[in-house]
């Protein structure tokens, strides 16, 4: 098992070895040892979610409030999926930026997303299986979103499927009415990367 650093810091590519034989293929897609190795911590599962999405459907983006956040580990079971992590950490040097992992049933990669980060998925085939470790439980009053479509952040998603197909981007009617990231933050809606630094030391890490 491999891990990249993302170019928003908190954020890593996991890539798993595969053991394929005429019967199938087996892997291990999250070790508690070498995950904390590559992070600097250990992850404290509290809570596992799954979704099945059709090509075009667009989740995000999405994040908590922090403290205590939510960090994330997902990783694609089934389809391919674009994910997404964005610095929404206000005051981070990295603020708005954002990185891409191809999540899908070949490579059977995963992304880790720290507290404070903004996560989104695009899926790129029908019946798109998403799994998701989650650090803390659905709180939905301390969770909120960002429009995936705001020219400010300026996410490039793809337009075709897997299959070559057009997408067209299907949104939630929540994701639809979030905000724009301009709008967030002068809301103040956004976590504050002092305070994700403070908290996040105050696990140990």
């Amino acid at each position: 098992m491999t891990y990249r650093e993302l170019t928003v810091p908190g954020a890593w590519e996991i890539t798993p070895k595969q053991h394929g034989d005429p019967r199938g293929v087996f892997l291990e897609y999250f070790q508690g040892g070498p995950f904390a190795e590559a992070t600097g911590h250990a992850f404290d599962l509290q809570q596992a979610n799954c979704s099945v999405s059709a090509a075009g459907v667009l989740r995000g983006i999405h994040f908590a409030d922090v403290p205590p956040g939510q960090a994330k580990y997902v990783t694609c079971a089934k389809g391919a999926v674009l994910d997404v992590a964005i610095d929404l950490r206000v005051g981070s040097p990295t603020f708005g930026r954002w990185d891409t992992v191809l999540l899908d049933d070949v490579d059977r990669r995963a992304i880790y997303l720290s507290e404070g980060l903004g996560h989104a998925f695009l899926s790129l085939e029908d019946d798109s299986t998403v799994l998701y470790l989650c650090s803390t439980g659905y709180s939905p009053g301390r969770e909120h979103g960002i429009h995936p479509l705001d020219p400010d952040v300026a996410i490039e998603w793809p337009t075709t499927a897997r299959d070559g197909s057009p997408l067209t981007p299907q949104l939630s009617d929540k994701d639809l009415a979030a905000p724009s990231l301009r709008e967030a933050r002068d809301r103040g809606l956004l976590p504050v990367h002092t305070a994700v630094e403070d908290y996040i030391r105050s696990l140990g890490r």
